[in-house]
């Protein structure tokens, strides 16, 4: 009896497996094609998620001293009101002062570049004309004299051209490096729409996870409840070690960045404080710890408006900012990160670099926001999973002396 059931459950459960496989790649095929209008939400919701696990602690401390988790999170919400509303006060008059300066002196830049450009367009000119004048020189002189007593051809005619045909002519100079640069300018312009159209999107998403945040941090088990459902049942035990390494990383991660921040911030105001005043000061500090959360490319953005300020001011001004933003990479690649960012995580430049690489193509300007978080829930899912099962016996001083090998050091050919 039992021999002839096998065959008819087996039959039975087939087509079910071959629709679920068809749907399955449908759904697949779906998101794929309607990804660029999921990746917002999805990286809404990882910020939301990243986010919740990342103050969650500080949240759980002031639950106990308040009573509840709504009313710990609306005192972290009002501590952080308070701040964004004293640093815009703080902001508001460096930033409108700057802003004036550089409308005022933005016609004396543009005179400073045309300049120039006239001078290499005039130079250009006169180039041309001299080898006009040279080649046909040259044609001359190898022109053949005409042998005497025989006639000479007769010069082609020339078909008569309309005087409006010679005045709408272009002229060659006319494609010349000062209209090739207006012509960039333009075209800078032009892609406002799509810049204001970006912005836009990215305002939505951080608004969007603003509050789901708050939302979450109220009540988050239902959210991390919801993930485990989507887990069978079998594996619940591994993703729950996941899960708790990944929410013991996040918040070491945020205080880390968190400080790091903080510290470049306070060096950029110090070592500008003397070269623009107190108040530019307090804005480029802000705007350089602001940037420092973007790896690799938040110190090249703090650069661009300490450079346009001290354009504003003239003389040696640039120099001194040049200066004081290498003094402060130099203590930010030697002090700052070995000794907050590095320490608890081993975490290296080119996987970050890649992360980051990925993070953007696959989210946009804000997946840089992520690109460190997912290097390290990277490494916790490789270990956890991959590694127990396929390498139990592989340790990291094994994959050091393998690593040796391919690079053929001489402590690997000695052992």
């Amino acid at each position: 009896m039992e021999a002839d059931e096998s065959p008819s459950t087996k039959r039975q459960t087939r087509p079910r497996s071959i629709v679920f496989c068809i749907l399955l790649a449908a759904a697949l095929y779906a998101m794929i094609q309607a990804y660029a209008l999921l990746a917002p939400i999805l990286l809404s919701f990882i910020l939301i998620l990243l986010i919740t696990l990342a103050i969650n602690p500080m949240i759980s401390r002031l639950r106990i001293m308040k009573g509840g988790r709504k009313q710990a999170t609306s005192l972290a919400l009002m501590g952080v009101f308070s701040l964004g509303a004293l640093t815009i006060w703080a902001s508001a008059e460096p930033l409108t002062k700057a802003v004036t300066n550089l409308s005022d002196q933005l016609p004396s830049y543009w005179e400073r570049i045309q300049k120039p450009l006239i001078k290499m367009e005039q130079k250009g000119v006169l180039t041309e004309e001299k080898l006009q004048v040279q080649v046909r020189a040259e044609i001359a002189s190898e022109t053949p004299e005409p042998i005497p007593g025989e006639a000479l051809p007769a010069p082609p005619i020339a078909k008569p051209t309309p005087q409006a045909d010679v005045s709408n002519k272009p002229d060659k100079g006319e494609k010349s490096l000062r209209s090739g640069f207006t012509n960039i300018i333009l075209d800078m312009f032009g892609q406002i729409k799509g810049v204001a159209l970006s912005t836009t999107q990215m305002l939505i998403v951080l608004v969007t996870v603003f509050f789901g945040v708050t939302f979450t941090l109220m009540n988050p088990r239902p959210v991390f409840g919801a993930l485990f459902a989507v887990v069978p049942e079998r594996h619940h035990a591994q993703t729950l070690t996941i899960m708790i390494r990944i929410a013991k990383f996040l918040p070491r991660w945020a205080g880390a960045m968190l400080i790091s921040m903080l510290t470049i911030g306070s060096l950029f105001f110090l070592l500008m404080w003397p070269i623009f005043g107190f108040a530019d000061a307090i804005l480029l500090g802000l705007i350089a710890c602001l940037f420092s959360a973007i790896p690799f490319l938040g110190p090249l953005l703090t650069l661009i408006p300490a450079l346009l300020l001290a354009i504003g001011e003239g003389g040696m001004t640039p120099v001194w900012v040049v200066l004081a933003y290498l003094a402060i990479q130099a203590l930010e690649g030697n002090v700052i990160l070995p000794l907050i960012m590095s320490r608890g995580m081993k975490l290296h430049p080119v996987a970050v670099i890649f992360s980051m690489l990925v993070s953007v193509a696959a989210f946009g300007v804000l997946g840089v926001l992520i690109a460190v978080p997912l290097v390290a829930i990277v490494s916790i899912v490789h270990e956890e999973l991959y590694r127990k099962r396929f390498l139990p016996t592989v340790t990291d001083e094994n994959l050091d002396h393998l690593a040796r090998g391919v690079l053929q050091e001489r402590k690997y050919l000695k052992s």
